[in-house]
């Protein structure tokens, strides 16, 4: 298939490999902002490929497993309200919350459906003009463009029973997160290619400056990422802190104009906690002006005035927050593959398939041999 057997070519991965191993000269920790590109080094055992002084970190890359239990909690009690429709992505419901999760609702009675696509919300709100229709919008960069469409849309169809629980993030300053805290021990980036196709890359040049760290813009195959290390170990090797770009067939240094115009209209940056790190400044998007009439938060705020989310009571076993910081792999999590599974998540990375936990669980845990690459036809 084009643009996919030549990135998993057995031979060309070898010989990124061998490169790798000529070109490192000392330790280098190198961390992966993207829970897709984690799944592939587990998947296809990246990391068992690398010199032992190649040290890849897994971040807060996965949506789903940042997403706080104040927002979980917040979308049951909306989900648990006469004549609402709560509709979000499949695997938001599993995700747990303070003391129960959206699945959990659903089975009790609760109207909690699962949307492909945050359109499809605006559909089921015109087909049940006497219920509330409410969207929980999570994700990157990558999935706000067309969350931003919807509430842009709603606006224009006049849709009064819509309204959005927006519980978004941006990757930049969460990187900034990282990178100031004490305990950092990350050297290089590999930047999330679906999130640069979006926003582009002009807007981490600042953080490479700032930091001194290399960032390289990096796709998802498996030649994609080996070729994505191999670019930032020749930057550390070499001294250099750029922003370079190995995902050249998608993502261009303006990333896609429209799509930023629309999310600039209708969201503005706003603080937001992350699970397992804390609040990040500037971090979440908010609706805008005219648009906050859609917020879910300000239409049942009276409803829920009731409502209180303690702090997450998270299992002390449970050491998912510190997986989400790069700071441990989930190996050594103690309840890793007992207590915590994907059936029966203590932390949100072993729900989502982009979660560092659950595909250990998947690739590692039932010692499966990797997926590794076949050559290309």
């Amino acid at each position: 298939m084009k643009y996919i057997d030549e990135f998993r070519d057995a031979e060309l991965a070898q010989k990124y490999t061998q490169a790798i191993a000529k070109l490192v000269t000392r330790p280098w920790n190198i961390m992966e902002i993207c829970g897709g590109q984690t799944h592939s080094i587990v998947k296809y055992g990246l990391d068992t490929l690398l010199p032992d002084t190649v040290t890849l970190i897994h971040g807060p890359g996965c949506p789903v497993c940042v997403t706080p239990t104040e927002a979980i909690d917040l979308a049951i009690a909306i989900a648990s309200l006469p004549n609402t429709i709560l509709c979000s992505f499949g695997d938001m419901l599993r995700v747990p919350g303070t003391e129960k999760n959206l699945l959990s609702v659903k089975a009790t009675g609760s109207d909690v459906r699962i949307l492909y696509s945050p359109l499809d919300a605006l559909t089921i709100a015109r087909e049940n003009r006497d219920r509330e229709v409410v969207f929980f919008g999570v994700g990157f960069e990558t999935t706000a463009p067309a969350t931003a469409m919807t509430v842009y849309q709603a606006a224009a169809q006049n849709l009064a029973n819509f309204s959005l629980l927006v519980s978004h993030v941006l990757v930049p300053p969460a990187m900034e997160a990282l990178l100031s805290a004490p305990n950092c021990q990350v050297q290089g980036f590999l930047l999330a290619g679906h999130v640069c196709t979006v926003m582009g890359y002009g807007e981490y040049e600042a953080i490479a400056k700032k930091y001194q760290i290399p960032l390289v813009v990096t796709g998802f195959e498996p030649v994609d990422i080996l070729q994505g290390i191999y670019f930032c170990l020749k930057q550390l090797e070499t001294g250099q802190a750029l922003v370079e770009n190995q995902y050249k067939r998608s993502v261009q240094k303006q990333g896609n104009l429209s799509a930023q115009k629309l999310m600039q209209e209708v969201f503005e940056p706003v603080p937001r906690e992350w699970r397992g790190i804390g609040e990040i400044p500037a971090s979440g998007l908010g609706l805008r002006g005219q648009y906050q009439q859609y917020d879910a938060r300000v239409r049942f705020s009276s409803q829920l005035q009731q409502f209180h989310c303690d702090r997450p009571k998270t299992p002390q076993v449970c050491i998912s927050g510190e997986v989400l910081r790069g700071l441990k792999k989930p190996h050594d999590c103690p309840a890793f593959g007992t207590d915590c599974t994907p059936e029966n998540p203590l932390g949100a990375p072993m729900v989502s398939s982009e979660g560092a936990c659950a595909a250990y669980y998947l690739y590692r845990e039932t010692k499966m041999s990797p997926e590794i690459l076949t050559n290309a036809r």
